[in-house]
C-alpha cells in the first residue's frame, strides 16, 4: 500500500506536468504522513534533503559544469570540430561523423549530454544543413550522440552513480565508460551511414578545411584536458573532486590566456549559468535521496526484489525486466532522478545475479542515456529540437536508425561485461 501511495502520486503529478523534484518531494512527504506523524515526517524529509547532497564527492559537479560553459564559449568545441573534420570528414556522409565525433569529444569533457548538444549542435546542425544534409537529420544526429558524454568520463551521473551504489569506485567508473562509450559513438557512425545511403543524401563536403596537423595542434591543449583528469584520479594525484577544480582552472587558461575568445566580462553570465544549473542538480539529489530513504525505510526495493524474482529464476529473464523498466522509466524521468531512485532498488537484485555493480552501473546509465533522446520528456530531445530549429515530430523517421544502434550497444554492453570491466581490471581498479 506504501508504494501504491508513493508511486500513485508521483506519477499523477508528473502527468499533470508539475516539475520532477517537486514531484518526488510532495508524493515523499504525503507517504512520510501516512506512516509517520506530521511533524517528525517534516522533520525527517528536511533532515533527508540536507543528507542527500551532504557529499563531498558531489562537489565535483558545480566544477564540471562550469569547465563545461568555460568550453562550449571559450572556443574549444570549435576547435574539437576542425580536429574531427579532418580526421572523418571527407567520407561519404563525412559531416555526420564529425558532428558525432565532435560530440564524443567535447561532451566527454564537461560530462553533459545537454552542454554537448548546444555547444556541437549550434555549430554543425547549420553546417551540416548547408552541405545538403536535412535538418532533422543532422539534430537527430546531435541529440542521439550528445549522450556519449554521460559514459565518456569525466561525467557527473557517474559521479551520482557512485553516491547511490553505496561507494563504488568513481575512478573505476569513470575507467568502465570509455569502451561502452565509444561502442556507442561507432554503432551511431554506422547508424548515420546507413541512413544517409539509403536516403541518397549527396554531400559535397567541402566545409572540410586545412590539414591534420594545424588541427591537430590546435585540439591537444582541449585533448590533454582528458588526460590530465582521468590519469590524475587514475594515478592518486587527486580526488574526482579537485580534478573538477582542476578541470575549471585549466579551462580558464584556455579560454581567457590561450585561446582568448572569453573576457572577465564574461565570466558573470557563465558563473550564473553554473549556479542555476547546480542548484537544480542538487535540488534534484536532495529530492531522490528523500524519496530513496523512504523506500529504504518501507522496505520497498525488497518487495520489489521479491515480486521479480517470484517471476522467473532465468537472470536473464529478470535482467530483461528490469533493463524494460529502465528503459519506460526514461522516456518520462531525467537521469539523476532514476539513477537515485533506481539504484537501491534494482543494484540488489543484479547483485544477486552475480552481476558486478560496476558493471551494472554503466548498463544502467547507458539506458537511461536513450531515454534523454526519446519522448516525451527527453531532455536533450527538446534542447536539440530548440537549437537546430526542428520540431520533435519531424526527427523522428532520421532518429529511428540512431535509436537502434543504441539499443544494439546497450544489448551488446548487458551480455558481454568485459566491454564496462576490461580496462578497469586491466589497470587494477577492480
Amino acid at each position: 500500500m506504501t508504494s501504491l501511495v508513493l508511486f500513485g502520486i508521483f506519477l499523477v503529478l508528473l502527468l499533470i506536468n508539475i516539475p520532477i523534484a517537486i514531484s518526488i518531494i510532495v508524493a515523499t512527504l504525503a507517504t512520510m504522513l501516512l506512516t509517520i506523524d506530521t511533524l517528525p515526517a517534516l522533520t525527517t524529509l528536511a533532515q533527508r534533503l540536507a543528507v542527500g547532497v551532504d557529499s563531498f564527492a558531489l562537489l565535483a559537479i558545480p566544477f564540471f559544469v562550469l569547465s563545461g560553459y568555460l568550453m562550449g564559449q571559450g572556443g574549444i568545441a570549435v576547435r574539437l570540430i576542425e580536429f574531427a573534420k579532418v580526421l572523418v570528414g571527407k567520407l561519404p556522409g563525412g559531416l555526420a561523423f564529425v558532428n558525432i565525433i565532435s560530440c564524443a569529444l567535447f561532451g566527454s569533457i564537461p560530462g553533459s549530454a545537454v552542454a554537448a548538444t548546444s555547444a556541437v549542435g549550434g555549430f554543425m546542425v547549420p553546417a551540416m544543413e548547408k552541405e545538403g544534409y536535412s535538418r532533422p537529420f543532422s539534430t537527430a544526429v546531435t541529440v542521439t550522440a550528445a549522450t556519449t558524454g554521460m559514459l565518456i568520463p569525466p561525467s557527473n551521473i557517474l559521479i551520482i552513480y557512485s553516491l547511490a551504489s553505496g561507494g563504488v569506485s568513481i575512478a573505476a567508473l569513470f575507467i568502465a565508460g570509455y569502451l561502452p562509450g565509444l561502442l556507442v559513438t561507432a554503432l551511431l557512425m554506422l547508424g548515420a551511414g546507413y541512413y544517409v545511403k539509403k536516403n541518397g543524401i549527396a554531400t559535397e563536403n567541402t566545409i572540410v578545411v586545412g590539414k591534420f596537423l594545424p588541427s591537430l595542434l590546435g585540439a591537444v591543449p582541449c585533448l590533454f584536458l582528458i588526460i590530465l583528469i582521468i590519469g590524475g584520479i587514475i594515478g592518486g594525484l587527486f580526488t574526482p573532486t579537485e580534478a573538477g577544480a582542476i578541470a575549471v582552472l585549466y579551462s580558464l587558461v584556455l579560454a581567457l590566456g590561450f585561446y582568448r575568445e572569453l573576457s572577465v566580462k564574461d565570466l558573470y553570465p557563465i558563473l550564473l549559468k553554473t549556479v542555476n544549473t547546480t542548484a537544480i542538480v542538487m535540488f534534484l539529489i536532495g529530492a531522490s535521496a528523500s524519496m530513496s530513504w523512504l523506500m529504504s525505510y518501507e522496505e520497498i526495493p525488497q518487495a520489489i526484489s521479491n515480486s521479480l524474482l517470484s517471476v522467473s529464476e532465468n537472470a536473464i529473464i529478470i535482467l530483461l525486466i528490469m533493463n524494460l523498466i529502465l528503459l519506460a522509466v526514461g522516456t518520462f524521468m531525467d537521469v539523476t532522478p532514476a539513477v537515485l531512485i533506481f539504484t537501491p532498488i534494482f543494484l540488489p537484485i543484479a547483485e544477486m545475479l552475480n552481476i558486478s555493480p560496476l558493471h551494472f552501473g554503466i548498463m544502467m546509465i547507458l539506458n537511461l542515456s536513450i531515454g534523454l533522446c526519446t519522448p516525451p520528456v527527453g531532455s536533450v530531445l527538446f534542447v536539440g529540437c530548440s537549437i537546430g530549429k526542428v520540431s520533435i515530430s519531424s526527427i523522428m523517421k532520421p532518429i529511428l536508425p540512431l535509436y537502434a544502434a543504441m539499443l544494439v550497444a546497450l544489448a551488446l554492453t548487458i551480455i558481454f561485461p568485459e566491454i564496462s570491466e576490461f580496462l578497469p581490471k586491466l589497470l587494477g581498479l577492480i
